[in-house]
């Protein structure tokens, strides 16, 4: 026992046995006993001699029935060196197998060349029959997407769906109708005068004019743009606009909200835009003046329409065109 204790103190002994009792439970325990290996999805080349025989002898089968010199070179090589081996054993001893497979099989594993001939049958009918069908999918293709570019067409028109408006039909718009003279506010005449129009579908309506002394130095700018909408789908239902004025000596943007009939006197909508601004309703020829501290602007609607469909009356614009007038205060 004095002896095995000795043995133990010795770092060389305690290593060689740990190596050697991991081993036994490594190897042994786990790797032959408890978790085995298993073997899936193995090559040609790994199976046993007889095995190898057999996929051979079904590799002949398939050339016998499609002659293709390339697939059979390929089954060869995966089975390895020892492939001459095995062919050399069918051919003493054939069976269902015909000779001249046999043999050319050899010939194939001892490095003979490949030689290509016409396509098979099957091939030929194969091509043939991706010529005939290619030009049916092409027109059948062509047809869904027909059909689909119609159903989307004729559900936009139930809708109602109109396409936006261009800019350039906008700008034709605008130039019809006329500046006109506008109140004077002050003793000096405006610095600017703008006007835009919005037509529904112009879903990201937003204009915004920069106002400039008459030396061109910048003093700040005015817009409108949409405030909210409506409903739901496509174009957007705008029920109120934003009208806006920034002054860069001011701190602050005043803002008026221009609201549809229906909006305006519904409660809770204009409880909710009076956040953004003063709420003022749309109608032909409303004014809305706005005041900073070194500008004020005049917001009259020009011209206004209301759209129709499936929402309340009066509840979105179809049109609308607004002048902005400025003047520097004194």
């Amino acid at each position: 026992m004095n002896a095995i204790r000795e043995q133990m103190d010795k770092p060389l002994v305690v290593g060689i046995a740990s190596f050697v009792v991991g081993a036994i439970l490594g190897l042994i325990a786990l790797g032959w006993w408890l978790f085995p290996v298993k073997w899936t999805n193995a090559a040609p080349e790994q199976l046993r001699p007889e095995f190898q025989e057999i996929y051979l002898r079904l590799a002949i089968d398939s050339y016998t029935l499609r002659q293709d010199p390339v697939a059979a070179q390929q089954r060869i090589s995966e089975v390895g060196p020892s492939a001459t081996q095995i062919l050399e054993k069918i051919a003493a001893n054939p069976g269902l197998q015909t000779p001249d497979s046999v043999q050319t099989f050899l010939s194939l594993a001892q490095g003979a060349p490949i030689e290509t001939g016409t396509p098979t049958p099957e091939a030929a009918g194969g091509n043939s029959l991706t010529r005939t069908l290619l030009p049916f999918m092409c027109l059948i293709t062509f047809l869904l997407a027909g059909g689909l570019v119609a159903v989307f067409l004729l559900r936009n028109r139930i809708s109602g769906f109109k396409l936006p408006i261009p800019r350039a039909q906008t700008e034709e718009v605008e130039r019809q109708v006329q500046f006109p003279e506008y109140i004077p506010m002050e003793d000096e005449p405006p610095m600017a005068q703008f006007m835009t129009t919005y037509n529904l579908g112009n879903d990201l309506f937003d204009d915004s004019f920069s106002v400039d002394s008459q030396s061109g130095e910048f003093l700040g700018e005015c817009g409108v743009g949409i405030s909210e909408t409506v409903g739901v789908g496509d174009p957007k239902k705008v029920t109120a606009f934003e009208v806006w004025l920034f002054d860069k000596n001011d701190i602050q943007t005043v803002t008026q909200v221009l609201m549809s009939k229906h909006a305006f006197y519904d409660e809770t909508t204009r409880q909710r835009l009076t956040a953004k601004g003063e709420p003022v309703l749309g109608e032909p020829g409303r004014e809305m003046i706005l005041e900073t501290a070194a500008l004020r602007l005049l917001a009259r609607v020009v011209d206004m329409s209301y759209g129709s469909g499936g929402l309340p009356s009066e509840s979105f614009f179809d049109r609308l065109t607004l002048e902005m007038t400025v003047w520097s205060k004194p």
